[in-house]
């Protein structure tokens, strides 16, 4: 089999920065999405319900667009990695403790981890704006939505 079936419409220097910025978005979402499953599994508090279902709106989301970034990376010939070990080295999120959780700690969490993608996802804009703005708008998608949820996250402890 060949080591790079998928041919790029970029060239190697545009497909090397959006390749980058692309992995990079696909370990932070893996990750995002993982802090959020297991903050879903082990919040309490009196907000319970309420950050139970919105954790699951986090997912749905982190989950979407983990696999916008993997398709985008592979239509422009660039193998995605999203193997554990590589979102475990390379993710840039604060991660989330283990064991039960109270509600207003798991908020905390939600919106520090938020923080750190979206601040990612900000710095990968500006790097892809000329090598790929195809991928850029992407990442600008992503961050919009993001920046709609910390938003909503903060609010539930301002």
């Amino acid at each position: 089999m060949a080591t790079n079936p998928i041919t790029s419409t970029l060239s190697d220097e545009q497909k090397a920065v959006a390749g980058k910025a692309l992995q990079d978005t696909l370990v932070d979402l893996i990750d995002l999405t993982l802090i959020a499953k297991q903050a879903h599994w082990n919040v309490v508090g009196k907000q319970f319900r309420s950050v139970h279902l919105d954790l699951d709106e986090l997912v749905t989301v982190a989950r979407e667009f983990t696999d916008a970034a993997a398709e985008r990376a592979t239509a422009i010939g660039v193998s995605p990695d999203g193997r554990a070990e590589t979102v475990a080295k390379t993710a840039g999120t604060k991660g989330f403790g283990e064991g039960w959780t109270k509600d207003t700690d798991v908020v905390e969490s939600i919106v520090a981890n938020l923080k750190a993608v979206i601040d990612g996802l900000r710095e990968r804009i500006g790097t892809t704006e000329e090598a790929d703005p195809v991928t850029q708008d992407l990442l600008i998608s992503f961050a919009s939505k993001l920046e709609q949820l910390h938003w909503m996250w903060q609010a539930q402890v301002a």
